[in-house]
């Protein structure tokens, strides 16, 4: 994927060209050099380097007692990582897919979410989950999921989702100095995006906090993941005709409905992609607390753009069929323009 420009809020600082795989690494590299309580644990995340080679290096410089392979048991792992965080420590947890959060269902909504409700705010759980996931690789249904509005859907968890490689780096940072729990879905087909990247060691990006990504007039498309490469790429090839303002809203929950809204009310006109399927999802987030502090700003219905509901195939050309792209985009944005 080619290299986005910079935002605006980035023009102050110093950065640096790199990936997002790169971004998150270093995040990751910052933090355990920072903290001594942050650990790195997952399935093959230690000599190997992850299985996407997220964690690249990481064992050579911290050693196995800060980055620590698992077996292949994810409720095992994941219900350490809270008992520890409970008890004072930074687990930084890596799940290889978003679909194996299944098997750690218990440990994630009945304690991870509850336990600092349940004591009252005695006990802090500063755990971050981060996983994989999205179509594009053919690794079929059970590697290919996008499941981030059912971890935004449970009080007690925040859900963030980068779409750039500084909201990727900043976005990791602060979700393991956060002392509530924190889940980071990195879109695995964009590992390779490249971007300008802070490279001050305290850069983080607020959790609630969305990114104008690019500025219009016509219509507002706020974005999410892969879709945000996506839709600045749409916005470009539209410039002529149509002014394209494009968000990321970074985080899932919480939600930056003000800077949401706050465009709707100067477009009048939305989109909203993300990679997951349509129905009771993060779309329909966006748009119900879009329509109920906007709604007489709107000159259109506001269009969705994701997956069908159905399981993600293994079929190359089915696949591709499934995945929403930026001409799902452009043809959103031109139904209402």
């Amino acid at each position: 994927m080619s290299a986005q420009s910079a935002p605006a809020e980035l023009d102050s600082m110093e950065t640096e060209e790199m990936t997002v795989r790169e971004s998150i690494r270093l995040a990751l590299r910052e933090e355990l050099r920072r903290d001594e309580d942050v650990y790195v644990m997952g399935e093959d995340v230690g000599a190997f380097g992850g299985v996407l080679e997220v964690t690249g290096d990481l064992f050579d410089e911290f050693g196995e007692k800060r980055v620590r392979d698992t077996p292949i048991a994810e409720a095992g792992f994941v219900g350490a990582a809270t008992g520890a965080a409970a008890t004072g420590t930074r687990p930084v947890v890596e799940l290889m897919f978003s679909d194996f959060m299944g098997v750690s269902m218990e440990q994630i909504m009945n304690q991870m979410a509850k336990m600092r409700y349940m004591f009252g705010g005695k006990t802090e759980m500063p755990v971050t989950v981060r996983t994989t996931e999205g179509g594009g690789m053919g690794a079929a249904s059970q590697h290919s999921g996008t499941v981030h509005a059912w971890i935004a859907h449970f009080p007690g968890l925040k859900a963030v989702a980068p779409g750039t490689p500084a909201s990727a780096k900043g976005l990791t940072k602060a979700a393991i100095r956060s002392d509530d729990p924190v889940f980071v879905f990195e879109n695995k087909m964009i590992y390779e995006q490249t971007g300008q990247v802070p490279t001050d060691e305290d850069y983080t990006v607020p959790i609630g906090e969305a990114a104008v990504e690019r500025e219009g007039a016509d219509v507002t498309v706020v974005a999410t993941q892969r879709l945000v490469g996506e839709s600045l790429d749409v916005a470009e090839s539209l410039s002529g005709d149509v002014s394209v303002e494009v968000i990321d809203p970074r985080s899932l929950y919480p939600l930056d409905t003000e800077t949401i809204v706050e465009s709707l009310q100067k477009t009048g006109r939305m989109v909203v992609a993300d990679e997951s399927p349509l129905s009771y999802g993060v779309h329909a987030e966006i748009i119900a607390r879009a329509q109920e502090e906007a709604f007489f700003s709107l000159d259109a219905p506001i269009q969705r753009v994701g997956t069908p509901d159905t399981h993600m195939p293994f079929s190359t050309p089915l696949e591709k069929e499934v995945l929403p792209d930026g001409d799902e985009v452009e043809n959103a944005i031109q139904r209402i323009t």
